[in-house]
């Protein structure tokens, strides 16, 4: 066949067909492979125990800031949402989390009534146990890292918690748990700020109650000491004036407090991400331009609050009020527009991931100077009064200054316990930013295993199992299988021939099957040997000495020379079979006969021409056996005897088949491939190495051999190619035209 199909540029092509032909010859280790694969998946998807699932869904969205907190730049709102996301989902697997989640379980465990509902929460948890051990906290929120998925809905704020458990009730408890415990650190979180504003005003409302107390203690202690009720009306008035400006300091300096922890919190935070910006906003905060503004707005309010105090006609007052808060809305547009420019450029300059915090850091600066600065005015009408409570009469002066105090720690209380319900107020009104979409439900199928899934799963894994294993054999496998490997060598091949039942079990019939058994497929492929070795060549005359021979032995030489010459005789053809296997010869076992006298016994004048020619039961086929095993075999095979002898042989029979020893293991057959008219090498499917062959192969082509080419022995039609048996089935037909059943080759 053209030898293209299969080189390439020197290098071996495979096609579909050879492929095939690989799965066809190893189909047994296929199945079986594949079965075991199966049986395994099958074990398994029996035993594997049911897994359920539950899920929780929800939506968490990015915060937009608290009451006390407003935002000028909305469009920032949505930057690094995905981010944000990210984050929170390290939130939802962080060990704080499943701590939280595992305690609330373990408290779930003990209230319930059903505690077999559980499952990942107990030890060595089964079925049929009934003890029921509850893990430690920390070993629950192990088994929880393993057993919860958090993944977000790509695209989506959506972030899905799932839970497998071999309790159904269990999963859909733990999902849960999962999302109210999120949601109370969530948010715990979002009014961390606001709580700890909460906190310091109600330790200031409690430390002012105290103050309050201990001076409305002095005060009464002090009219019963010195027997005064009550003071003049400029005193009093006096001290209503005073008292009200000291509330507005002290509260202005529990502003001044909360303004400088929040801002000293955000600047931390801006610290870590940029240092630079931090202190180029300190410095734009405490310009002097905006310094000055924010003191001569700070100047305005205290006279306008002064004004009001001291100003008795109410037409006037409100004269003043207007007058005041027209001059303090132009100087706050002054302050308003400058800040717009700075807080443009900070922002223009900051990264996009930093600059909502910019901004926080740049309001909170500009907030905490104008509390300074009302403070400096506040404490400054505060020390102008004590100066003159001072020119009070001596009598006066103490009360005057103890109903001083208890007025201020009076009022100073009441804008506290205000700022104090504020900001309580500003914490509950602080949602959190999450919400449950779906909460876990109890599932009612299982959602692991997919039985039939894992079952062709088994199968298929178990067909390429198989089919690997195919491809690994045949990889390291490099025997001879197929004619179809010899022909890739360019290398002739003159036929093949199948292997023959019965032959192993040491039955000479099966040996000689040509003449045994006429009508078996092996002697057809014999006699179709036969048919090609005469028309090898053109001058049939010239092709009378054959050799038979293999790269090693058990590779079926003596059969193959028994059954051709058989097949020789059988064509009318005067026949003889000469065993030039000096090592090991096996012709005359073949034939019941003792292997003495033989051809070497002749050679030393032992015995006649006569009585080594041997006639067999088969007409026109004649054998010469070894004889007597010399010592040295190549050069009697060699000699000058030797090639007369084949010379008288040839004169007297129509062919001579020659048996010789296996052409790698010793030279004999080299030799006598010198001096024959055509040798055939015998190569066995699955045996003969393909080194071996090329090897022999290049020894019988040196010099001036004849080379005819090869004989497949032992080929499986049925597992090679099923073209050849059904050839060989075809051409194995009874003499009356009818088919004979088909042989089991």
């Amino acid at each position: 066949m053209d030898n293209t199909n299969f080189y390439n540029n020197g290098q071996e092509v495979h096609t579909i067909r050879d492929y095939l032909n690989l799965v066809r010859l190893n189909l047994l280790p296929i199945i079986l492979i594949s079965i075991t694969g199966l049986l395994v998946a099958v074990i398994y998807a029996a035993n594997a125990p049911n897994i359920y699932k539950s899920t929780t869904v929800l939506k968490i969205a990015k915060p937009s800031g608290s009451v006390l907190q407003g935002s000028l730049l909305p469009e920032f709102q949505d930057f690094g949402s995905d981010r944000f996301i990210a984050n929170e989902i390290e939130i939802l697997k962080s060990y704080k989390l499943r701590d939280k989640v595992a305690k609330s379980l373990s408290d779930s465990f003990k209230v319930s009534g059903y505690k077999k509902s559980f499952s990942l929460i107990l030890e060595d948890f089964e079925d049929r146990n009934p003890v029921l051990k509850l893990r430690s906290i920390e070993n629950i929120a192990k088994v929880l890292q393993s057993s919860v998925s958090i993944d977000q809905k790509r695209g989506l704020d959506i972030v899905e918690i799932s839970v497998e458990s071999k309790s159904p009730k269990e999963a859909a408890i733990i999902a849960n748990a999962y999302a109210a415990a999120y949601k109370e650190i969530n948010l715990a979180n979002n009014r961390q700020q606001l709580t700890a504003i909460k906190d310091f005003l109600a330790s200031q409302r409690d430390e002012k109650l105290r103050e309050l107390g201990t001076v409305e203690e002095t005060l009464l202690a002090y009219q019963e000491q010195k027997g005064i009720v009550q003071l003049p009306e400029q005193a009093r008035t006096l001290i209503a004036q005073s008292s009200d400006f000291e509330a507005k300091m002290n509260a202005t300096k529990i502003d001044l407090t909360v303004a400088e922890k929040t801002l000293n919190q955000y600047k931390a935070e801006l610290e870590k991400q940029d240092p630079e910006i931090k202190d180029y906003i300190e410095s734009l905060a405490t310009e002097p331009y905006i310094k000055n503004l924010q003191l001569q707005i700070a100047d305005m309010k205290t006279q306008k609050d002064r004004a009001i105090a001291t100003s008795a006609n109410t037409q006037r007052k409100n004269e003043l009020i207007k007058e005041f808060d027209t001059r303090i809305e132009e100087l706050r547009n002054k302050l308003n527009n400058q800040l717009s420019v700075y807080r443009a450029g900070v922002l223009a300059s900051s990264p996009e991931e930093i600059k909502d915090l910019t901004r926080k850091v740049l309001e909170e600066e500009v907030k905490y100077q104008a509390l300074v600065a009302s403070y400096k005015k506040l404490n400054e009408i505060v020390i102008e009064y004590d100066k003159r409570l001072n020119k009070l009469p001596t009598s006066t002066i103490d009360l005057a200054r103890l109903n001083r105090e208890q007025a201020a720690y009076e009022k100073l209380f009441t804008q506290v316990e205000e700022r104090y319900q504020e900001a309580i107020i500003n914490e509950q009104s602080v949602p959190g930013n999450v919400l449950v979409i779906d909460e876990g439900l109890v599932p009612i199928l299982p959602s692991k295993p997919n039985r039939l899934m894992i079952v062709l799963v088994g199968l298929i894994l178990g067909i390429g199992m198989g089919v690997t294993f195919a491809f690994v054999r045949d990889r390291f496998d490099n025997t001879i299988k197929t004619p179809e490997d010899i022909q890739k060598r360019n290398i002739n091949i003159l036929a093949w021939v199948p292997h023959i039942d019965g032959i192993d079990t040491g039955n000479k019939d099966f040996e000689f099957i040509v003449a045994k058994k006429p009508d078996a497929s092996a002697s057809e492929a014999y006699r179709a040997l036969r048919t090609r070795i005469k028309f090898s060549k053109i001058d049939k005359e010239t092709l009378k000495v054959l050799l038979i021979t293999s790269p090693t032995s058990q590779e079926g030489k003596t059969t193959t020379s028994v059954n051709l010459a058989g097949s020789f005789a059988q064509a009318n053809f005067k026949t003889i079979i000469l065993d030039a296997d000096l090592r090991k010869p096996r012709i005359h076992s073949i034939f019941n006969q003792k292997r003495f006298p033989g051809f070497t016994d002749y050679f030393f004048g032992q015995t006649s021409y006569e009585d080594i020619v041997r006639s067999t039961e088969v007409n026109n086929l004649f054998y010469v056996s070894a004889g007597t095993i010399p010592p040295n075999p190549s050069e009697i095979l060699g000699s000058t005897q030797m090639e007369s002898f084949i010379q008288k042989l040839k004169n007297n029979f129509d062919y001579v088949i020659m048996d010789s020893p296996p052409l790698i293991a010793v030279t004999d057959s080299e030799i006598l491939a010198q001096v024959v008219d055509g040798t055939i090498l015998v190569v066995s499917a699955n045996y003969t190495e393909m080194e071996l062959l090329e090897k022999s192969v290049e020894i019988l082509k040196r010099d001036n051999s004849s080379f005819l080419g090869v004989l497949l022995n032992n080929f499986s039609f049925r597992s090679g190619y099923s073209s050849y048996y059904k050839y060989y089935y075809y051409y194995s037909r009874g003499s009356n035209g009818s088919k004979k059943s088909r042989m089991k080759v």
